[in-house]
């Protein structure tokens, strides 16, 4: 019996390091995107509501938000108030691709908990996510005025991260700020 305790002793400690590892790693929501530095993937989506179809170069001269989220996610639940206090500060055009889902659902969502976006694209085949890299949901990338990947961001939104890696990355207006 006493044969078995080390190894087991010394899995443990090694099942505890790596999980505190893990927990306090700075950087476990920064995962590399081949995107970053490059123009953002064109596409063209249904609206989730209203008529027509929705292209990001109608956003081109301007930079803006895209958050990719779907009502299976609890992650989404999560960072909707967030992403509702984005919308009100007017700051950037937030942009929705609601992936995977269930246009109904989609919307009833949006009834329930409000609508942050400015438009909300339909992706129910993941064409759109496959060509942008997303994997999983929330994820939320950062587009400048020239249509070029400046940041993007796995995981739910928070105050801190959207300060940090978001409106930090903003090109200072002239006359504020320095």
């Amino acid at each position: 019996m006493n044969r078995f305790l080390l190894p087991a002793g010394l899995f443990a400690l090694l099942v505890a390091v790596l999980f505190i590892g893990i927990q306090r790693a700075p950087q476990k929501t920064v995962i590399p995107s081949a995107l970053v530095g490059k123009p953002a993937p064109a596409f063209q989506a249904q609206r989730l509501i209203g008529e027509g179809r929705f292209d990001p170069a109608s956003l081109r001269g301007q930079w803006w938000v895209m958050n990719v989220w779907g009502t299976w996610c609890p992650e989404c639940r999560h960072e909707h108030e967030m992403l509702l206090e984005i919308a009100r500060s007017e700051v950037l055009p937030l942009v929705g691709l609601n992936w995977k889902d269930d246009d109904q659902a989609a919307r009833a969502w949006l009834d329930e908990l409000g609508d942050p976006y400015d438009v909300v694209a339909v992706d129910r085949d993941s064409r759109i996510a496959i060509d942008w890299g997303v994997y999983g949901a929330p994820e939320t990338f950062l587009i400048d005025d020239r249509g070029t990947v400046v940041h993007r961001h796995v995981g739910a939104m928070t105050r801190e991260v959207w300060a940090r890696d978001f409106l930090a990355r903003l090109p200072k207006k002239p006359g504020v700020g320095g």
